[in-house]
């Protein structure tokens, strides 16, 4: 994915008020990002502590158990308990990065408002496989054939039709001729009143 610089914007031709509310934009999509990937991070890395946690816990008791029936029981009581946190600590992570993934990917394919398009995509057909998204190209293929205004540079949403106070209505606003034409048709108009 391509930086975004002043420099990047300068070589498209845009004034400097312009990349400078590009840029500040940018800044807080940007900070968003990374703020959510720190969350993630540290969320992930505290369910990480707190398995190893509960495994040397595990570990411990197991080696006091000795013969104790009843506390071999609570042991595999307590290593079921730890396999179903596991469990749910890795569904937890992959939605996370499905979900950290995916927003990437409208940011990628310039979706105007992501929360809007991510709406409109069936989230259940998209699979991550390692870093990639498989089904999103055609499901966002299909939105910018039916709703190209949700993209940056697609059509615009289209306009209502009907009455718009302060606006020329259509068929009042003439359309501008060339001089020549005018000329000529002046000219043709005079020379029938002429012969008349």
């Amino acid at each position: 994915m391509k930086q975004m610089n002043r420099e990047f914007l300068k070589g498209l031709g845009l004034e400097e008020e312009a990349i400078n509310s590009i840029m500040a934009e940018h800044g807080k999509t940007v900070n968003t990002t990374k703020e959510e990937l720190k969350t993630a991070q540290t969320e992930a890395q505290s369910l990480k502590d707190q398995l190893k946690e509960r495994d040397t816990q595990l570990e411990e008791l197991s080696a006091q158990s000795g013969n104790n029936e009843a506390l071999k029981q609570q042991l595999e009581v307590l290593k079921e308990a730890n396999k179903q946190k596991a469990a749910e600590y890795e569904a937890k992570l992959h939605k996370q990065t499905y979900d950290y993934a995916l927003d990437r990917a409208l940011m990628g394919a310039k979706a105007r408002n992501p929360l809007a398009v991510k709406a409109l995509l069936d989230t259940e057909a998209i699979k991550l496989d390692g870093d990639k998204l498989l089904g999103l190209d055609d499901q966002l293929n299909k939105l910018r054939e039916s709703d190209g205004y949700l993209f940056e540079g697609e059509a615009e949403p289209p306009k209502p039709s009907g009455y718009t106070p302060g606006s020329p209505q259509r068929g009042n606003t003439p359309k501008p001729k060339d001089a020549y034409e005018a000329g000529k048709q002046r000219a043709l108009e005079r020379h029938q009143k002429e012969e008349n």
